[in-house]
């Protein structure tokens, strides 16, 4: 293991408030998000949409790192240029998602492991000599009756030490992603007391694997309720004539009710409590949530606790910075510069939260 490598790599990727962008969706995933807006789900419009961000001009102002697919990392644009030497033109770092996908965990109904690990010793070295410089893993967590379960959580995060210690092992700096999904009716506090639990979970593994702290990022979900979690009720009095009748009124949605600022208290204490000093950055996945949202949510953790936090704040976003360019480009050559412009404008929204600076009029 180079621990120098490993120490520069994450300093680089936390450095001028800059944060990371997850363009590692697998082949279905990035099918499906096609087939919503009528674009054909081929080998060739995901190229084509992958070398729209990776040659956005300016991306690199606000993004120090880009994650990749197995696809990705391997194509080129179309002139010829390998996607890689694009990105390193731009100042970015490629990283590559290295774990096969959540499947179900035996015995468990509900619940996920995310597998991937064998083979993974060869493929990260692979990727290491292509010129990936991190890598990422995904855990699935699910809020439910009865779940998480205990043994769901132990073996996510032991899958999550196993694959970090590889990383190290190979030079890469290894993203820790601990997902509890926004799935669900739960309350805010109930995600409380399970993203708890779980981050509680993975240090412990990750010290029992012998994975340098200072060489990890990790990319947790913001505290919040579930997205099927009862909308509030307000209650709002009308005259009618000399009486006053009582009407209740259910205006918003659960994620738009989670006040931004309850979302970043909570969020950021439960890090303190979970957190070793000695990891260098957190960098939040959006997970559903809308672009403006998550950069405002962001946004309040850096202004309110940035002076107070041990570790660098920053974003590790996919939809929350792709998805207007995507709408925009619906896969037309004549909108790709529109597409950009919105991609770039996004990237450059969450610089500006993890400096605390972000305002819902840059939206």
């Amino acid at each position: 293991m180079n621990a120098q490598l490993l120490r520069e790599t994450a300093r680089i990727l936390l450095a001028d408030a800059k944060g990371l962008l997850a363009m590692d969706e697998s082949n279905p995933t990035c099918n499906r998000r096609f087939a919503k807006l009528g674009i054909p789900q081929t080998v060739e419009a995901r190229r084509a949409y992958r070398e729209l961000i990776v040659t956005t001009p300016g991306l690199g102002e606000s993004i120090s790192g880009a994650i990749l697919y197995d696809e990705t990392i391997r194509e080129q644009t179309k002139d010829g240029t390998p996607f890689l030497k694009v990105l390193a033109d731009a100042g970015i770092i490629p990283g590559i998602k290295v774990d096969t996908g959540a499947k179900d965990l035996a015995a468990h109904p509900g619940e996920k492991i995310t597998e991937g690990l064998d083979g993974l010793r060869e493929r990260l070295q692979e990727y290491f000599q292509m010129g990936a410089r991190f890598a990422k893993w995904r855990a699935v967590i699910v809020i439910g009756d009865g779940l998480p379960s205990r043994s769901c959580i132990e073996a996510n995060a032991h899958a999550l030490a196993r694959y970090a210690a590889l990383c190290q092992e190979a030079g890469l700096v290894p993203m820790v992603e601990p997902e509890v999904l926004m799935d669900g009716a739960h309350s805010l506090e109930r995600c409380r007391q399970v993203t708890e639990e779980v981050l509680r979970n993975v240090f412990i593994q990750l010290n029992c694997q012998r994975v340098m702290l200072e060489g990890i990022i990790l990319k947790p979900n913001m505290i919040l309720p579930g997205l099927a979690c009862p909308r509030p009720q307000e209650v709002k009095e009308v005259a009618a004539g000399e009486q006053q009748f009582q009407v209740k009124l259910i205006d918003r949605q659960p994620e738009e009710e989670a006040d931004v600022n309850a979302v970043a208290d909570v969020t950021v204490k439960s890090l303190w409590r979970t957190v070793p000093a000695a990891v260098p950055g957190i960098a939040f996945l959006s997970g559903g949530q809308s672009a403006e949202l998550a950069s405002a949510r962001l946004n309040m953790m850096n202004h309110r606790y940035k002076a107070q936090l041990p570790w660098a704040v920053t974003f590790s976003f996919a939809r929350a910075i792709q998805q207007p360019a995507l709408e925009i480009w619906q896969g037309k050559d004549a909108n790709l510069l529109a597409a950009q412009k919105a991609l770039v404008h996004r990237a450059h929204c969450n610089r500006d939260a993890r400096r605390g600076e972000y305002t819902s009029a840059m939206a």
